[in-house]
């Protein structure tokens, strides 16, 4: 290939076109670089940490023209605020917000910031950062029970009242209890502002226990995040007491058993008193005719036909002869009579022993104390009629007491006066 003059000059003018063709103009690059359409906050800071007492200052810069947009916060905590037309946020974390409750410690505030176009609705930024507060000064969180940390109870008696707690830096966040007797609550005991509910059972103090009292110490333990603990102790004094629903029940156990056991005497009394009656009328009745016997041998001895002074001699032997006869037919059984006596008085005796001791109400102080006179009184007369046989009658109460008080009973077996 041959390179002339007229070949070089039209390679070099093809050259500069390629050239011109490539190259951008500055204009068209200018455009290119301001065309930012996205609306952003340059220098947001996701996470903030204020310490008590301190002042913040900070300002939020966005790409474009500020003063053509409005600022704005949602959930914002007390004493946050934001300039609406420069976006510089401040906070002056003053110690009497957190005193007062508005703030808390070591609490993460997510607040919502956003900016807003004045001029076209759509263009707008919402997003958010977190605010925590701390302290160096560490306000101890306490366990305050709604009661006094003595108390006084009795068996039978319900001791309720709410852990309540004061707050510090760091909250309580999980209570448990313990104690030196099994007393264990009613209602669950895990955090603040539960209740603690215990009945104190009647067999809580022992019948071995010489003091009648008894001392329940009851532990609440408190443990924040960090396991620092605070503890509230109650003492609760426990005397002894009585269980009057059981007691009244047991009485009136006793009572009916008493009562029974009076039927059964009466019913045992009237077979012994009318087995006396048929005695004393069989004994009559061989002493009327012992007397008419005796009588009879007078009168015929004195009659003067010899047969009939026979017969008033034969008369008086027949009345001697009945005296024997009388003895083994119906023998004065003395034992008898006194068993009846005795069998009397005891059912007097425990009809007396059931009036005098009647419960005064349903919590009669002295209800103990007349069940144990009761008991040692029955038992006693158990033992000493423990000898006499109890009568099985299919009689009622009513028949078995009209009988015992019948008038002509009470006059045999009254006291006669000299």
């Amino acid at each position: 290939m041959v390179i002339n003059k007229s070949t070089i000059t039209a390679l070099f003018i093809l050259f500069t076109i390629t050239c011109q063709a490539q190259i951008i103009p500055d204009s068209t690059i200018k455009a290119v670089i301001n065309t930012d359409s996205v609306l952003r906050i340059r220098n947001i800071n996701p996470y903030i940490t204020l310490h008590v007492d301190s002042t913040l200052r900070y300002d939020f810069e966005i790409n474009k023209d500020p003063a053509q947009y409005y600022w704005y916060l949602k959930n914002s905590p007390v004493g946050l605020k934001i300039n609406r037309q420069t976006g510089v946020l401040t906070f002056k974390a003053e110690k009497s917000y957190f005193l007062s409750g508005k703030l808390k410690y070591d609490y993460e505030y997510k607040v919502n910031i956003g900016i807003q176009n004045l001029n076209n609705p759509l263009e707008h930024i919402d997003t958010s950062f977190s605010l925590l507060f701390f302290n160096t000064d560490i306000i101890v969180s306490t366990i305050k029970p709604t009661v006094t940390n003595v108390i006084y109870a009795e068996e039978g008696d319900t001791i309720n009242f709410r852990l309540q707690c004061d707050i510090g830096s760091f909250p309580i966040e999980e209570i448990t209890y313990f104690s030196n007797y099994p007393a264990k609550s009613t209602t669950p005991i895990s955090k603040c502002n539960d209740e603690y509910t215990w009945y104190i059972p009647f067999d809580f103090i022992k019948e071995s226990d010489k003091e009648k009292q008894k001392l329940l110490e009851l532990f609440f333990v408190g443990i924040n995040k960090f396991n620092n603990r605070d503890t509230s102790i109650i003492r609760v004094y426990v005397k002894d007491n009585i269980n009057y629903p059981q007691r009244i029940i047991e009485f009136e156990n006793l009572r009916k058993e008493v009562t029974n056991y009076i039927l059964q005497l009466k019913s045992s009394f009237r077979l012994i008193d009318k087995k006396l009656k048929k005695t004393k009328k069989t004994r009559t009745g061989f002493d009327l005719g012992s007397a008419v016997t005796g009588l009879g041998g007078t009168v015929f001895s004195s009659l003067p036909n010899v047969d009939q002074k026979t017969v008033g001699k034969i008369l008086p032997s027949v009345g001697v002869a009945l005296v024997p006869v009388k003895e083994a037919t119906a023998p004065n059984v003395t034992s008898d009579q006194n068993t009846a006596l005795l069998i009397r008085n005891s059912i007097k005796r425990l009809e007396y022993l059931i009036t005098d001791n009647t419960l005064l109400g349903e919590r009669d102080p002295e209800i103990l104390t007349k069940t144990k006179k009761i008991k040692d009184e029955i038992k006693q007369l158990q033992i000493q009629l423990i000898d006499i046989p109890l009568a099985d009658e299919n009689l009622s109460s009513k028949e078995l007491d009209e009988y015992f008080n019948n008038p002509q009973v009470n006059k045999k077996y009254r006291v006669k006066k000299k």
